[in-house]
């Protein structure tokens, strides 16, 4: 992609000697994100741009991924662990400055990076989004990374209204390598990983390729606790009150107290088990449950729900080469193969639940697990060319992600005893192939630039096995909409994660074509201005034009002033508006087959509704801030900044109305009772404000880095867009909870303070980060439970045994600190004990590190 300079905050995160910050400040103060103008450094920029050194970051930090990286050092940006939410579980969404996960623009080497296939729709962070799997690109593959915080679409497109992660591959000569072991303090969590890097010249001065290898392992953890749910089937349970003995299908119940004789129903949990006049029934489900757990030789352990994180195997290569011809003419390459493989865990299928299970298969349940397989490819080739201070660069980049869903441990109930217990469910992958063309000249004082781009997109779903997605009758048939509801014996499908059918099978393309010109304009350092406009063409929806115009003045020596404004945009996914799965089961009334899930937004049921077909999101956003240089080391930069989002695309929860199911309106095999939709159906505001101050210190014979940080965002929902006239109110198919998810889901406030010390040879690391507090819905069963702030301590302590190898002990949240427990009303009657917010559950964290430089 192309190169915009943008003034930069470097955010230290490791200690720099003197000596060293000269010569980093060579290398490391040139950005290439945020505008074309190669020339300026970090603090010459009109907006902020955090610059991670990975190297030194990773030597002394407990977390090993990407993500989870930059989830502690950069405060506008968050990533947590979910559970128990099927394909987001192996793929965590991540955001910056509170927007959506889709609202940020990944660069590899300043290059367009493709998003991953899946959606995002189990009502997590990022709900109805898709973003980019960061996790995918090995640590030990990147030199930098530089996180612009600010809208960029007018330089780069679709996708950055919230700002650009920009990752830069290393290009080191040499090599180095690292083994990592880690252990959660609840023993579990087990973690391993393995990598390698090398550099070598290609036989021309400048010339360099440099090769990755990465394998690690993350084993699942447990955060459970014992349930009410009801356990076993008890829809003919017989009370009997023999003279206060009491027995329950002649299983007797001590401790119960004595009631009347009667019958009960198989309610869902203890809570709703009492009789019709009152008495204890939930004292009797309860009885009979443990009754049957002990005479089963098994205990209430045996039936708790597996909630923590997956686990995650993965292995990654990757490559940065660069050749030059002659003094103008350079062929470049770079990408990677990543392949993903991770099991996570569905709800729990109790044997109570008899139409979800086959009692002869499963006679205690089961809990069946989601086994991935994701492949992700990428590479890029480009030639950069030089003539009377023209530049030159002409690239092509591909990358694709590949998702495959394998369910096992489960059943399809309508199967009976003849139902598999392993399932493909199907896939969905997504490719990208962007050409790029960027042309940029110097003249004295000005940078001008411009150039073109073409876009070519693809999604496909592909379908699983039929006893994934069909539902059967007594005869071994797949039921049609004419099948008769007494001939099927079970719930249809893999239970658990439902496969795709050949209904829901498609492959769908587009393609964008885009023109950009920028120019650039810098007085003596003093003052700097940008301006950018794109004019972008999309094959689905039209067209979009951009632009943007930002300021620096400095107007007293090493005191200055910044702001932007602009317009942005964010295209359609293809995987939003082609992602389906619907499926046919029977009608709740219990007459006829109907379909239920989500449709498309080009399908019947999308179309009598009212539904449109989905259009761009629009942004404006504005920004305001200070950079200061008040003494030697100390930088400060505070910015604040504002972003409107018009026609925001969001999914809904299920809309039931009479029209889906009117033969005569969607058609005689279109019959359906509920779906969910894409829809631009909001807009958001969104404001906060970046704190950025590090200071480098020379103390007591060594060097000591002092880097705080922090972030306030909040946003509101400002407007909405749903179709009129639907059967459900919107109060329940976008209701308090999907709105919690946008506003108050993820911290309004989060800030790090970190203290690095280097010594001789040794090097210490402590890290405060504050969480600060978030708010949960359960709506429509639970209640609304306020998270109070939390701090996580990371501590870290490294020796360099030889010149060459350095040996890290350390911790991620050393005083294992967890969010509140969750409040009775939305734990699922006990099973979640912690929801998936703030910091995550997984609680202390131990880890060993070995480095190896070569």
């Amino acid at each position: 992609m192309k190169k915009l300079s943008i003034s930069v905050l470097l955010l230290s995160v490791g200690l720099l000697s003197a000596q060293e910050l000269e010569k980093e400040k060579q290398i490391e103060d040139v950005i290439i994100v945020g505008n074309r103008n190669a020339k300026r450094t970090k603090l010459e920029t009109p907006v902020p741009v955090d610059v991670i050194n990975i190297e030194k970051l990773q030597k002394s930090a407990p977390q090993t991924t990407v993500q989870d990286l930059l989830n502690y050092v950069i405060p506008s940006f968050n990533a947590v662990r979910q559970s128990a939410s099927d394909g987001t579980e192996h793929i965590d969404p991540m955001t910056l400055r509170g927007m959506g996960p889709d609202q940020v623009l990944v660069l590899v080497n300043g290059k367009r990076r493709h998003t991953t296939s899946l959606v995002n729709y189990q009502n997590t962070v990022g709900n109805g989004s898709v973003g980019t799997d960061l996790s995918t690109i090995p640590v030990i593959a990147i030199d930098r990374i530089e996180v612009l915080r600010d809208g960029a679409a007018a330089q780069y497109g679709s996708d950055a209204i919230a700002g650009v992660i920009n990752i830069i591959l290393k290009k080191d000569i040499g090599a180095s390598a690292s083994l990592n072991y880690g252990l959660s303090g609840r023993n579990d969590g087990e973690t391993y990983q393995g990598a390698a890097n090398y550099g070598t010249s290609l036989g021309k001065e400048k010339s360099y390729i440099n090769l990755s290898l990465q394998l690690s392992q993350r084993g699942k953890t447990t955060r459970t606790q014992n349930h009410d749910l009801i356990i076993y089937d008890q829809s003919n349970l017989n009370v009997v009150n023999n003279n206060g003995a009491i027995s329950a299908n002649g299983i007797a119940l001590p401790n119960v107290s004595p009631i009347a004789s009667g019958s009960y129903g198989n309610y869902f949990a203890y809570p709703f088990a009492d009789p019709a006049d009152g008495g204890t029934g939930s004292q009797i489900s309860r009885a009979y449950d443990d009754a049957l757990i002990a005479q089963n030789g098994l205990t209430r352990n045996d039936f708790n729900f597996q909630i923590g994180d997956a686990q995650i195997k993965q292995a990654q290569l990757f490559f940065n080469a660069e050749y030059p011809f002659n003094d103008h003419f350079k062929l470049y390459s770079f990408g990677g193969f990543s392949l993903k493989e991770g099991q996570g865990f569905g709800f729990r299928r109790l044997p109570s639940e008899k139409n979800n299970i086959v009692s002869s298969i499963y006679p205690n349940g089961f809990q069946a697990n989601l086994k991935s397989q994701v492949y992700d490819l990428s590479y890029a080739v480009g030639t950069k060319y030089n003539v009377n201070d023209w530049f030159f660069d002409l690239s092509n980049t591909f990358g694709s992600n590949t998702f495959n869903y394998n369910v096992n441990n489960t059943n399809n109930a309508s199967l009976g005893a003849k139902s598999p217990t392993s399932f493909y469910a199907g896939a969905h992958s997504f490719l990208q192939n962007t050409i790029n063309l960027d042309v940029s000249k110097n003249l004295n004082n000005f940078n001008v630039a411009f150039g073109g781009e073409f876009r070519f997109e693809q999604y496909q779903i592909k379908a699983g096995d039929e006893a994934s997605y069909a539902t059967y009758d007594i005869y071994g048939n797949v039921v049609t909409s004419t099948t008769p509801a007494s001939d099927i014996i079970g719930a249809g499908g893999s239970q658990s994660f439902m496969g795709f059918s050949p209904d829901n099978a498609l492959k769908k393309s587009r393609h964008s074509t885009a023109v950009y010109a920028d120019v650039s304009y810098d007085l003596d350092k003093k003052l700097n201005i940008d301006a950018a406009a794109r004019f972008e063409n999309y094959s689905d929806f039209g067209n979009t034009l951009n632009g943007k115009l930002a300021i620096r003045y400095e107007f007293v020596k090493n005191y200055a002033i910044r702001g932007a404004v602009g317009t942005g945009f964010r295209a359609p996914s293809l995987q939003q508006q082609y992602f389906n799965n619907s499926y046919a089961d029977i009608s709740t009334s219990g007459i006829g087959i109907v379909r239920k899930g989500i449709f498309t937004t080009d399908s019947k049921a999308a179309e009598v509704l009212g539904f449109d077909k989905l259009k761009q999101e629009t942004s404006v956003n504005a920004s305001l801030g200070f950079t200061l240089k008040p003494a030697k080391g100390l930088f400060i930069t505070l910015d604040g900044y504002w972003i409107g989002v018009k026609d925001r695309i969001v999914i809904t929860s299920n809309i039931t109305d009479k029209r889906l199911s009117d033969p005569e309106l969607v058609g005689e095999n279109n019959v359906a009772e509920s779906g969910r939709f894409f829809a631009n159906a909001i807009d958001t505001e969104t404001k906060g404000v970046d704190l950025v101050i590090s200071y480098d210190w020379k103390l007591a014979g060594g060097n000591l880095n002092i880097n705080l940080a922090g972030n306030y965002t909040e946003t509101k929902i400002t407007g909405f867009h749903f179709p009129q006239n639907l059967d459900t109110p919107q109060s329940e198919f976008f209701g308090p909870d999907q709105i919690n998810i946008i506003e108050t889901l993820s911290p309004k406030a989060k800030a790090t303070l970190g203290l690095n010390y280097s010594i001789n040879k040794f090097n210490f690391l402590v890290r405060n980060t504050y969480f600060g507090k978030v708010i949960r819905d359960g709506y429509p069963f639970g209640g609304v439970q306020e998270f109070s702030p939390k701090i996580v301590t990371d501590v870290s302590v490294g020796y360099d045994i030889t010149k060459n190898v350095n040996l890290t002990i350390g911790a991620n949240n050393l005083l294992d600190v967890f969010p509140d427990l969750q409040i009775y009303e939305n734990s699922y009657y006990g099973v979640f004990k912690y929801a998936p917010v703030q910091m995550g559950t997984l609680g202390s964290y131990f880890f060993g590190r070995v480095n190896f430089n070569f």
